[in-house]
């Protein structure tokens, strides 16, 4: 399967769209696969299925841009952060559960994960219409330390009420670290989440070590490029 990959420093695109044709039911299908540090996506979109965005490693950081897919439709160990993006749930295949996130941290020292910040959590036209029969979750554990953050961010409300949902075979949500700050929508409430091992409420103090800035030493390497940017919260 052909897809498209990065894997030097300080690579940039820019209103790029990038596409798996192969289909939902070829499974895992990459259209991206990004594995080198200071990576700059700019309104750009992608879109596939299952495993869709393979963030690899390295520093990575996501504005204005879509990312479509189904199942761990963006996944890999990266520390990448998703700024004023869409992120587009497709309707899986029958007896499949929706899944956004796949983080693949396997040390708890790593400095790596997800950051989804002002970012939109929405489905599309298929799967809203069957949204109370398909469960859609935010993150699964691929490795045992799994981090996904999600802050000032618009969660749809076909997203189930807990949130997020262990990897198959595995009891790993309690090594995961999933937190979340400042959201809205129907699906922000955090009330049924708070029960599972692994999330995390957090205030605005611990949301400051998740924002650009502080995350990916932004500053240092993205206003430069001239891509827009928030450094520190919107809030």
């Amino acid at each position: 399967m052909l897809y498209a990959a990065v894997d030097g420093d300080r690579f940039m695109a820019v209103k790029m769209g990038i596409r798996n044709t192969a289909g939902d039911e070829k499974q895992q299908a990459i259209a991206v696969r990004v594995k080198g540090d200071r990576a700059i996506f700019f309104n750009c979109r992608i879109d596939g299925h299952q495993d869709t965005l393979f963030a690899q490693a390295y520093r990575q950081y996501y504005r204005s841009c879509i990312v479509s897919g189904t199942v761990d439709f963006i996944f890999g160990d990266a520390a990448a952060v998703f700024q004023r993006c869409v992120l587009l749930v497709k309707d899986p295949l029958p007896g499949k559960p929706g899944v956004v996130t796949a983080h693949g941290r396997r040390d708890r020292q790593q400095t790596t994960g997800f950051v989804l910040h002002r970012t939109r959590i929405v489905a599309d036209e298929a799967l809203a219409s069957k949204s109370s029969t398909v469960k859609t979750f935010l993150g699964r554990p691929w490795k045992e330390y799994s981090r996904v953050i999600v802050i000032e961010s618009v969660i749809d409300g076909f997203v189930h009420a807990q949130g997020y949902m262990p990897w198959e075979g595995k009891n790993n949500l309690g090594t995961a670290f999933y937190g979340e700050y400042g959201n809205v929508g129907d699906g922000a409430n955090i009330t049924a989440r708070q029960e599972m091992k692994g999330f995390h409420v957090l205030n605005k103090d611990k949301s400051k070590v998740f924002t650009v800035e502080r995350f990916l030493n932004g500053g240092e390497w993205i206003p430069e490029t001239g891509t827009p940017v928030r450094l520190g919260l919107f809030g």
